[in-house]
């Protein structure tokens, strides 16, 4: 996510004409573009950190439904 926030503010600055950024080369942000693309489409899920993001969110409802069930059986006995 990093690499996408340095991109679009590489892209916004070098679009305003801001400084040094005005001059710079068309060539910095497509390569960063690609770099970023190459990360979200290869290099993610060859390391499983997609997967990774998706186990931990589906493990969090689980333990939310379990704890909702719990206190929903707990509250009928008392």
């Amino acid at each position: 996510m990093f690499i996408i926030i340095v991109l679009v503010l590489l892209l916004v600055l070098k679009l305003a004409d801001v400084w040094i950024f005005a001059a710079m080369s068309w060539w910095w942000i497509i390569g960063l573009a690609s770099v970023a693309f190459l990360w979200f489409e290869f290099f993610e899920r060859m390391l499983g950190l997609d997967k990774r993001k998706d186990h931990a969110h589906f493990e969090k409802i689980k333990q939310e439904r379990v704890k909702r069930a719990f206190e929903k059986k707990t509250g009928r006995r008392s």
